[in-house]
């Protein structure tokens, strides 16, 4: 029988701290004549003065970090509803030792602490943990709008009392209060921004209200927003993958990918020595991300305090992102085959040009058009109600019980829809050494590609159906959570409090993928299947696009104009063609490539985790510090399918169909215990000077999807026989040992200069292992086989620097510095870790004075590997260095109203990424353009 505590008991558990505490209101207001000294008339109408702005701004987070037990940085809003920055992962950004990543518009999405990955880092919204639209477990902060919190701590140390699940940072969103300014405030902020590079544009409304009654015992704070914003992101990419041909040499790529055949210059049908992992393009794209962004939230929080011995809190938290991004993209896919490719130019090991003049149709380039769309609709929601009791002058006791959830239902709704040019044609193909190669294509007929698309040249009767991917997943995140803790101050000695507490946590999270890649649907139109468009009727292509400034930053010889279709209007007609006679017999049927439940890749994960912590807080005259130990104890249950392949069907070059076996259900269950014991020390060295000292052992979860025993081999329909395991329950967490020493002058009145160390052995880091050719009992074929494993050891060790400085005449600056050396060991074998930026620094200008406030920022991230092995070992994939500078400039109309003008990505930079930073292997492209947001508040 278990023993584990159920959902009902731990609810129960919640519903006895209420009444605890209820008990206690009522005990401490019916002694609150003896117990407090009324207020005097005086002290009633004594003003509060409020001060806002960058400069108050950055007096609350140095003052934050002065006061914190560990090592901490800390950002806070310019004043009520209004934050430096629109989105909270942008602010979080000019922290030292942060940095983040983007998302289609260039908003901040994914955060990153000391160069270690979201994975490493836990996001909690007043000490909860935020449930996740995502696989795993790192929020993404687009769906949370910068205007509902009053501020952010990045605590980057560890002490027991703080929630465990991050080796990199936790990072503790705070909402606020409407005790932090009595009375009644308020303020409406209306704005609209412009993309320079998109010519589009975007609105946004906010509003903030909060008052106390009842004699400042009881508060109210209400928030809103509502955020509309089109945005376009122009991308270019090699979406699949580079050829390589098998290395006998190189013991991780004895088998190679070079699915058509190895690449053979001289055609003499065998791998020569100098052919050895000889290198060639794969298939490659260019085209625009469009979105519509709707973003709407809600917050409230209730705060009662009839004493000043009880306080009790009631909040609640609503957003519903609403983003979907519709790609429309022109594809080429030069695959090497035998006879395919001739006149080719090698340079370092790279076929750096070559023609496609042979006049099979399936040798040719055949130039695609491509529709990729991300449905995207997220609803979070966070409720809770926190108590707090005085007991006695010693002893000051919490109750917390909170709901988290997180959902996001696109399943069979995305879309990566291919159609294909059946005309024609001769092709030469450069590699330049910029993100898009140079494409040149010549018909038959006397039309050229670039010029046939721009003077719209082309329409449906130019094309086939082809590849006809639909899919998307139903993920739902549901976390409860409950805690009870307590601080008795002892004051007896250097010992000056005691906290302990107890956690529980119960998360659910599901995944439903919908799609029809496993019914073989996504090749029901293509091959010998293949419809003319043009026999389709209704003018499946819709428009022809020629967008502003489009890949402006991009030499090359490449088509800019592109023709586009709607997936909806493509089905139509894709149903309306049903009845249609089927080469082989039989008829078209929509119905056999509808999206269907894909259990391969469906799991259902549990996740129930007990916490216990003791602390000691530490106080003598010039230092003060804290040891503690957290004992964690966490079970997971994992569910998911599996399903053999009894036969591969060949529909044509680079085109087959799996088909499989009933599939069957696969549960995996695992527990484990953690102890987790911290000690900090903070010595005052002078009044101004201060020394922070730490140790602790700290653990990240698995990614939840790492937690279930998916597969698929969906790469099969394109020729790539890979089988990709999603992971196990077996599947242990991050554990690091980390050491921290920072050394914090405090020069001036809300100014510091800090130098910090840090170092981290992690143990368990999750990797990817490759075994090419596996039999996996598939007749006539080997694949290769990719899952996620527990790697041996990481090390990561850094230092940062931090400055932060206002003049007296109003001029001040923020800089900070990290550089971080990491590396990892998987057996015998040393690998960088994925993920880790090796340095992040940033400079900040103000001026404030009077009624007019400025500010600029650069934040720069240096380039970093983001995939090991991409082509064997040491072929990484890695993001380049970016520069994303930042502007803004106020000015106080009058006491009630200002107006505000920002600017982002003044530089015009775009996130790009390579193998090795060769730019003849090209990876990604994703440009988002500059922006402009102009701004008008007004507060009561």
């Amino acid at each position: 029988m278990s023993r584990r505590p159920s959902l009902r008991t731990a609810c129960m558990a919640g519903v006895g701290i209420a009444a605890l505490f209820a008990a206690g209101a009522a005990q401490a207001q019916s002694a609150e004549t003896e117990a407090i000294e009324p207020a005097s008339a005086d002290a009633q109408t004594v003003e509060e003065i409020v001060v806002v702005g960058t400069r108050a701004s950055i007096a609350r987070a140095v003052g934050l970090k002065r006061e914190s037990g560990t090592v901490q940085d800390s950002i806070s809003a310019l004043e009520l509803g209004m934050f430096p920055d629109d989105n909270v992962a942008d602010s979080l950004s000019h922290i030292t030792g942060v940095s983040i990543s983007r998302t289609a518009g260039g908003e901040g999405q994914s955060v990153s602490v000391r160069g270690l990955g979201p994975e490493y880092t836990l996001s909690t919204f007043n000490g909860r943990i935020l449930a996740t639209d995502g696989a795993g477990r790192d929020f993404a902060y687009d769906v949370l709008p910068s205007d509902v919190i009053s501020g952010a701590d990045v605590i980057k140390g560890a002490e027991a009392a703080n929630t465990e699940g991050a080796i990199g940072g936790l990072i503790n969103l705070r909402s606020a209060s409407p005790f932090d300014q009595r009375g009644q405030h308020g303020i409406i902020r209306v704005e609209g921004d412009r993309n320079l590079m998109s010519e589009l544009d975007g609105t946004k409304l906010s509003g903030v209200y909060s008052n106390t009654f009842l004699n400042d015992t009881f508060g109210v704070i209400l928030g809103v927003v509502a955020e509309r914003r089109d945005d376009r992101t122009d991308i270019a990419g090699n979406d699949g993958g580079w050829t390589r041909n098998p290395d006998p040499t190189d013991e991780s790529w004895l088998w190679g990918n070079a699915w058509g055949g190895n690449i053979d210059p001289n055609g003499n049908g065998e791998l020569d020595p100098e052919e050895y992992g000889l290198i060639g393009p794969g298939q490659f794209r260019v085209g625009s991300i469009l979105e519509t962004k709707k973003r709407n939230a809600y917050t409230a929080k209730l705060e009662w305090r009839p004493t000043d011995t009880f306080r009790l809190v009631v909040d609640g938290l609503k957003t519903k992102l609403d983003s979907p991004q519709v790609g429309y993209q022109q594809s080429f896919y030069p695959l090497y085959a035998p006879g395919r490719w001739s006149n080719m130019v090698i340079t370092d090991g790279i076929v750096t040009s070559f023609d496609m003049d042979n006049p099979d149709p399936e040798m040719r380039l055949n130039p695609e058009l491509l529709n990729q769309t991300s449905y995207r609709v997220v609803e979070t929601e966070l409720y809770g109600v926190n108590a707090e009791w005085q007991v006695t002058d010693s002893l000051t006791v919490t109750g917390d019980v909170y709901r988290s959830t997180s959902s996001r239902h696109s399943g069979g709704q995305d879309s990566y829809v291919v159609l294909r040019m059946n005309q024609p044609n001769v092709a030469h193909i450069e590699l330049t050494g910029d993100y898009v190669p140079n494409v040149v294509v010549d018909f038959d007929d006397g039309r050229d590609l670039a010029t046939g698309l721009a003077d719209g040249a082309f329409g449906d009767a130019d094309f086939n159906t082809h590849y006809f991917s639909l899919a998307g997943d139903n993920i739902d995140d549901e976390i409860t959570g409950a805690a009870f803790s307590g601080r008795w101050a002892a004051q007896r000695g250097w010992l000056d409090n005691v906290q302990f507490g107890v956690n529980y946590t119960d998360r659910k999270k599901s995944r439903d993928l919908i799609n029809n890649a496993l019914t073989g649907g996504a090749d029901y139109y293509s091959g010998d299947y293949a419809i003319n468009v043009g026999a389709l009727g209704g003018g499946v292509i819709s428009n022809s696009f020629a967008l502003p400034n489009f890949m402006s930053e991009v030499s090359g010889n490449f088509p800019r104009t592109f023709l586009a279709f709607d997936i909806a209007s493509y089905q139509a007609a894709l149903q309306a063609y049903d009845g249609t006679p089927r080469p082989g017999g039989g008829v078209y049927n929509y119905a056999d490539a509808a999206p269907v439940w894909n259990p391969l890749q469906s799991y259902r994960v549990t996740e129930e985790t007990w916490a216990g912590y003791v602390q000691a807080n530490l106080r003598a005259d010039r230092w003060s510090g804290n040891v503690g130990v957290r004992v964690v104890q966490t079970n997971t249950s994992a569910q998911a399918w599996d399903a053999k392949i009894l036969e591969i069907i060949e529909n044509g070059a680079f085109n087959y169909t799996a088909v499989y076996d009933d599939p069957t259900s696969v549960t995996q269950d695992n527990d484990y215990t953690y102890v987790l014991p911290s000690i900090n020390l903070n010595y005052r060295i002078t009044d101004e000077l201060r020394l922070r000292l730490g140790a602790a052992k700290t653990m990240a979860r698995p990614s939840v999807e790492t937690l279930a025993p998916t597969n698929t081999t969906e790469s099969v329909s394109w020729g790539e026989f890979t089988q990709i395991y999603g992971g196990n329950a077996d599947l242990k967490p991050y554990s690091a040992t980390q050491y921290d020493a920072s050394l914090e002058y405090y020069f001036r009145p809300n100014s510091i200069f800090n130098v910090a160390m840090f170092k981290k052995d992690i143990k368990d880091q999750i990797t990817s292992s490759w075994e090419p050719g596996q039999d996996i009992g598939v007749p006539g074929y080997l694949f290769n086989i990719s899952r996620p494993i527990n790697g041996d050891t990481a090390e990561v060790h850094g230092v940062e620097v931090g400055l932060q400085h206002f003049l007296d005449n109003g001029l001040g600056v923020r800089a900070q510095y990290t550089r971080n050396w990491s590396k990892s060991y998987v057996g015998d074998q040393e690998r960088p870790l994925e993920g880790i930026a090796p340095s992040v620094y940033s400079l900040g200008l103000f001026y404030e004075r009077g009624p007019l406030s400025m500010s600029v920022s650069g934040d720069h991230t240096d380039g970093f590997t983001t995939v090991i092995n991409v082509l064997g070992e040491g072929y990484n994939e890695e993001a380049d260095p970016i520069t994303w500078v930042t502007a803004h400039v106020s000015y106080k109309v009058t006491d009630n109203i200002d107006i505000s003008l920002e600017g982002q990505n003044l530089l015009d930079e775009a996130n790009t990424y390579s193998i090795n930073g060769n730019p003849l292997l090209p990876q990604g492209y994703y440009r988002y353009g500059a922006s402009y947001k102009l701004g008008v508040s007004y507060r009561f």
